[in-house]
């Protein structure tokens, strides 16, 4: 059976605290998460950025996270990784 991937979208509310308990609800089904950063929170490249710092802050030592373009991908380990 494949991994299954989540998949959500931050707009203009941010990073909240309803929206990190939405990825860690998501987490419980899956080890993959696709962020798709819009327009609304962003203006370049180093918003995403500064925005996968934020959540990595924010979920906690077991995550990693990957920026591709505007879209932030983001793992959970079982073990710690820093």
């Amino acid at each position: 059976m494949p991994e299954r991937q989540g998949q959500v979208q931050l707009g203009k509310q941010g990073v909240n605290e309803n929206f990190i308990k939405t990825l860690k609800n998501h987490f419980n089904k899956c080890k993959n998460m696709k962020i798709s950063v819009l327009k609304s929170v962003r203006k370049n490249k180093s918003d995403v950025e500064r925005i996968s710092e934020e959540i990595l802050e924010k979920l906690g030592r077991n995550y990693t996270a990957r920026v591709v373009g505007f879209t932030i991908f983001v793992k959970r380990w079982r073990k710690d990784v820093r």
